[in-house]
Order: structure tokens, then sequence, then C-alpha cells
């Protein structure tokens, strides 16, 4: 039985990515932060304004970003209602199931979303170059 070189451990490799991930969520605050967002504020207008959990334009369900966001419901819930109250995203209950709360962009909140997509991008490409 050939014996194999051992390469990086399994958790050694899962620290280079949390290690990447807030470094990279960092930058992306100092970025944003002039325009009045953090990384998780633009992570919730992107996926609304990609139509990653709808079609671009339309409203969705807050359950339906929480899965793309990784927040929890409650964390996911705060946001939406700070971003509501800077007038960038609406709420609406949904007719269908009283429990569910629709979200859309605001033309607001689609306009930031288009001033700052480059500067997200940028902090991108620069910290998850090879």
């Amino acid at each position: 039985m050939a014996t194999q070189t051992p390469g990086p451990r399994l958790e050694d490799r899962w620290r280079d990515i949390l290690s990447v991930h807030a470094r990279t969520m960092c930058e992306i605050d100092r970025a944003l932060h002039p325009h009045g967002l953090g990384a998780s504020d633009f992570e919730v207008l992107d996926v609304l304004a990609s139509g990653a959990v709808s079609r671009p334009g339309d409203h969705c369900r807050v359950q339906n970003i929480a899965g793309r966001v990784h927040l929890s419901q409650s964390a996911l819930s705060r946001l939406i209602g700070r971003l509501e109250k800077d007038g960038l995203v609406e709420r609406t209950v949904c007719e269908e199931d009283r429990r569910g709360v629709w979200v859309a962009l605001t033309g607001k909140g689609r306009a930031l979303h288009a001033e700052v997509l480059p500067l997200q991008r940028a902090v991108l490409a620069r910290m998850l170059r090879d």
C-alpha cells in the first residue's frame, strides 16, 4: 500500500477558508461604509437585485433570502428592518400566507445597489485572486 504525501490537514484548509471570508467581509465593510452599508446589507440588496430568489425587480419571501445570505431568520429580520427604515426595501405581508413577509427593493435601494456594486465586486476580485 503506497503512502500518501501529507497535504494540508482538513481543519487547516477550513481555517484558511474562514480567514479569507473574514478578511473579505471586513474589506467589503470598509469599502461600503461611506455609503451607509455593511457587507450583510449589501448581500441582501444584491440578492434582491439579482433575482437570485425571484425575478429581478420582484419581491421575494424573507425565508428565501435567509438561505442565500447566511443569517439567522431573526438577524435577517432586523437587517431588513434597518434597510426598510433607510428606504432601501419595503416589506409587505404575504396575502396567501399571513405568516410570510415579502421584501422588495425600492427605487432608492436599486440605485444604491447599482452605485456600490462595482466597489463590492472590486473587493472580491482583489481578495479572491488565486
